[in-house]
């Protein structure tokens, strides 16, 4: 797997600086603008396109990351999100080793699409990997998202071979993605790989419902309705069955 070459510009949709849901502890979270899916129950369609953001250079980015250093250090670290932050595989690269040099714990966020772009050299300055497999069916994958779930179970096996930490997310969508049976063949594939540090189960919401509409998009699940507790609590026993720790 190659990435290619360190960049020193990418395309930044925003930044938040006291994140809390993407890895362990408190986190400077940077969104990159790019993605390649279209996933019915995105809710940040203003991230899908490159020119959604703005360019920037890493050595503003690594400045402000620099600020929170003292803070984060220990205490969180710094997780590239999107958007598909390997959309940007040489942004991601130089970002990374620069905040392992600042002794920062890592996390890349990822729909694993990409996998192939992140390559050995980008891979040893990731901490942990925040893996959201979106469906375990490859059909319900494609109607979902748009493009094919094979990518995404490569990369996750790339991770487990070399025992790379692992959060695996998966966003429950009634009538969508909350078939059991479906649900407990992820759950077998996840506990076989040895990798995986927690599974996050995740409530469909539709607070980004808004974007859809603002940019003139079909919003295809606006009668979708989140699940019911109980629903989430079955689908987090699936996965607890399997031998698997879910937050």
């Amino acid at each position: 797997m190659t990435s290619g070459s360190a960049s020193d510009t990418g395309w930044v949709h925003s930044t938040e600086t006291f994140g809390t849901a993407d890895g362990p502890g408190i986190r400077f979270i940077l969104f990159l603008a790019g993605c390649p899916l279209r996933c019915q129950y995105c809710h940040n369609p203003d991230t899908w396109h490159r020119h959604d953001g703005t360019e920037t250079s890493a050595q503003q980015v690594l400045t402000e990351i620099a600020a929170y250093r003292r803070f984060l250090q220990g205490r969180g670290g710094v997780t590239l999100s999107g958007g598909e932050p390997l959309t940007q595989p040489g942004f991601c690269k130089t970002i990374l080793h620069a905040c392992k040099s600042m002794g920062l714990h890592t996390a890349l966020d990822t729909s694993g699409h990409l996998g192939h772009l992140a390559d050995d050299a980008m891979l040893a300055d990731i901490d942990l990997v925040l893996l959201d497999i979106k469906s375990f069916s490859a059909s319900k994958y494609k109607q979902l998202t748009g493009v094919e779930l094979a990518p995404t179970l490569h990369f996750a096996d790339v991770l487990a071979a070399k025992n790379k930490a692992v959060w695996l997310r998966y966003v429950l969508v009634p009538g969508l993605t909350d078939d059991r049976d479906e649900m407990r063949a992820l759950a077998r594939y996840a506990s076989s790989l040895g990798n995986i540090e927690r599974v996050d189960v995740l409530p469909f919401h539709k607070l980004g419902e808004f974007k859809w509409r603002d940019r003139g998009l079909p919003y295809q699940l606006a009668r979708t309705a989140p699940p019911s507790r109980e629903l989430l609590d079955q689908a987090r026993d699936l996965f607890r069955n399997e031998g698997l720790k879910v937050a």
